[in-house]
Order: C-alpha cells, then sequence, then structure tokens
C-alpha cells in the first residue's frame, strides 16, 4: 500500500509496520516551521504533509524541500529515467567467454506500474543522462571486464548504471542489473533492488559448450551459461503513446551460440568474435566477447547503451531546459519530452 492510498480494513486485520508506516505518511502533521519537520519527520516521503503553526500554512514535501500548498502551481508528470547499460567482457587468450553486460537501473514507468509524481512549476529539476559502459578488452596480456554504465537522474530519482560484464578471473560486477558471469564459472553480478535482475553465471571455460552468463534485464536475469548466455528481458512502457521495451542486458560471449541480446536493446554475445553493443538512449548491456580457438585473440565486449529520461505532462504546459539534449511530441491531451544526452535541468512553466 502506497503512502496515501486508500485501505478497506475489515475486523481481524494486522496493522503490519508496512500499513501502520503507510498511516503515519499520510497524516496532516503540526509543527512550528520547517526545520522541526524536518527534524521530526526522518523518514518522510514525496507527498508528507505539515501544518506549519507560525505561517498558519499547509505545506508538502516534493521530494528535496518543503513547498506551500497553493503557493505554487502544483502539477501531476509521469517519468522514465533509465541508466547507461554495462559493457560486455573482453577476451584475451584461449577460450575466454566474457559475461553479457547488466541493463542500467529502470526506475519511474512501465506499462504494469503507471507512475506518477508531484512537482511545482517555476522550479529546477536535475537531469542527467548517463552513457553506457565500455566494453571490456586486451589489456597486457589478460582480459578485462566490461565497465559499469554511468547513472542517470531525474529530480532526485537516481537509476544507477548497469554492472560491467566478468571476464574468467574477474569478480562480476553489479549494478542497476547485474552483469553476466565469465566462463570460468564466475557468478553472476547482483542488481540493485527495485531497478532491476542479477545476471547469470559462467560455465568452466573448458566446458562444452563454454559459455558466459548473460546480463541482467529490467524485467528478468540473464541466463546462466550453462542454459543459453541470453541477456535478460527488459520492461515496456506506454510513456510515449505506444509500447516501447527497454533495459535489455546484454548476452554473454559462447564457444557455440552466442547469448541473444535481451529485449530492449540488449547486445548480442559474440562467438569467436566481438559483443555488439546496446542500443543508444535504451540502457541496454553490451554483449559479451568470445575467444574460441587455440591462439591469443583479441575480441572486445560491446559498449552498453547509453540512458535516457522521459517526461510525460499536460499540454497546457511549456518545458523549459538548460544542457540538455531533448526533444517533445504532443500525444493527445499530454506532451511527451524525450532527454537523449547531457547534464542540466529542466523546468515547467
Amino acid at each position: 500500500m502506497a503512502a496515501g492510498s486508500w485501505n478497506d480494513w475489515t475486523q481481524g486485520d494486522i496493522v503490519t509496520n508496512a500499513k501502520f508506516q503507510d498511516i503515519q505518511d499520510s497524516i496532516v502533521f503540526i509543527y512550528s516551521s520547517d526545520a522541526a519537520a524536518n527534524s521530526a519527520l526522518t523518514n518522510k516521503v514525496e507527498g508528507t504533509v505539515y501544518f506549519n503553526t507560525t505561517d498558519d500554512v499547509l505545506k508538502f514535501w516534493d521530494g528535496s524541500s518543503w513547498q506551500e500548498v497553493g503557493g505554487l502551481d502544483i502539477l501531476f508528470i509521469k517519468y522514465l529515467c533509465i541508466a547507461g547499460g554495462g559493457g560486455g567482457g573482453g577476451t584475451y587468450f584461449n577460450l575466454v567467454k566474457g559475461g553479457g553486460g547488466g541493463a542500467g537501473g529502470y526506475i519511474g514507468d512501465s506499462t504494469a506500474n503507471e507512475q506518477k509524481i508531484l512537482i511545482a512549476t517555476s522550479t529546477n529539476y536535475t537531469v542527467t543522462i548517463g552513457a553506457g559502459g565500455a566494453g571490456g578488452g586486451p589489456s597486457s596480456t589478460t582480459p578485462t571486464s566490461g565497465s559499469i554504465g554511468s547513472d542517470s537522474q531525474f529530480k532526485d530519482f537516481i537509476a544507477k548504471g548497469g554492472g560491467g560484464g566478468g571476464e574468467q578471473s574477474s569478480p562480476n560486477v553489479d549494478g542497476g542489473s547485474g552483469a553476466g558471469g565469465g566462463a570460468n564459472v564466475q557468478a553472476g553480478g547482483t542488481a540493485i533492488v527495485n531497478q532491476g535482475n542479477d545476471g547469470g553465471d559462467g560455465t568452466a571455460r573448458v566446458a562444452t559448450p563454454s559459455r558466459a552468463g548473460g546480463g541482467g534485464g529490467a524485467g528478468a536475469a540473464g541466463a546462466d551459461g550453462s542454459v543459453s548466455a541470453n541477456g535478460g528481458a527488459g520492461l515496456a512502457s506506454t510513456i510515449t503513446g505506444t509500447s516501447v521495451t527497454r533495459a535489455g542486458g546484454g548476452g554473454g560471449g559462447a564457444s557455440d551460440t552466442g547469448g541473444s541480446g535481451g529485449t530492449g536493446g540488449g547486445g548480442s554475445g559474440g562467438v569467436g568474435g566481438n559483443g555488439t553493443s546496446g542500443t543508444a538512449n535504451t540502457g541496454g548491456g553490451g554483449g559479451g566477447a568470445s575467444n574460441t580457438g587455440a591462439n591469443p585473440g583479441q575480441e572486445v565486449g560491446g559498449s552498453g547503451g547509453s540512458g535516457v529520461v522521459i517526461l510525460r505532462y499536460s499540454n497546457t504546459l511549456s518545458i523549459s531546459q538548460t544542457g540538455l539534449t531533448l526533444s517533445t511530441v504532443t500525444d493527445g491531451s499530454d506532451k511527451v519530452t524525450t532527454i537523449t544526452a547531457g547534464t542540466g535541468t529542466v523546468s515547467f512553466s
């Protein structure tokens, strides 16, 4: 039960910690100042309300500060924030298989969860679009893991970059979604709670077939190398007006059939070659590389796809920005702004 939502109580219901917290989050508290409210309400959530007895005004918490009800024009918007995907793992010598990169962390709107938040007009909100992580490759005489993707941010919501795909001897890399483990029985990476899924485990380097694990996606975990090495599926959202799947995990490198990238922009794993990159502005993980011959190889993992922030709001409003690359279209009674690069701010009027 989310804060502020209604619950139909029946006789005998148990008041759990979660339900009591929801009740508390929905109470109108009474304090003399913002400082007093901050001191007392240490676990406040967006939408928490208190009455200021000094100024005789009602105030709400917008996620970062107290705002006077009626003092600002308030509006609801939908948002989707996806971080950069992790790069796929690389190779250097005989039989190395790189794990698939984990998808960038996915927060906000999905088809299964319509996410709306309260914001104020004429207020600047921070936006950052995370870059995808670089694919791993040969370094001296050793393979390297893929790099973790960069975080994306809208307002105070931060999506964490996807984990970089493992190689045969390095640990897995955790992230928004966890990376696939390298093909030397390396375990897959662990995902950030409520942002993605774990990566799959790699098989033994000399197994038949030998496969690295697939990177985790926003909608599903990456497959183990013993199964398929496929990247985990992404999540679908209709925030733009049509259903689009994003944040798929990268496929792991393999000796027989490289793991497929997860639906939603994940790159495919290589077979005796490089991994392919995740799709830009989806947060897809990069595919892992694979060396299948007896000689040292120079195969490189695919880079992760960059992240994205998408905002949907009333078409009666206008958006202003600094430092960002964005485009805005009208869809029915709403506008949809897609932000594809940069670090800056947006405001509405």
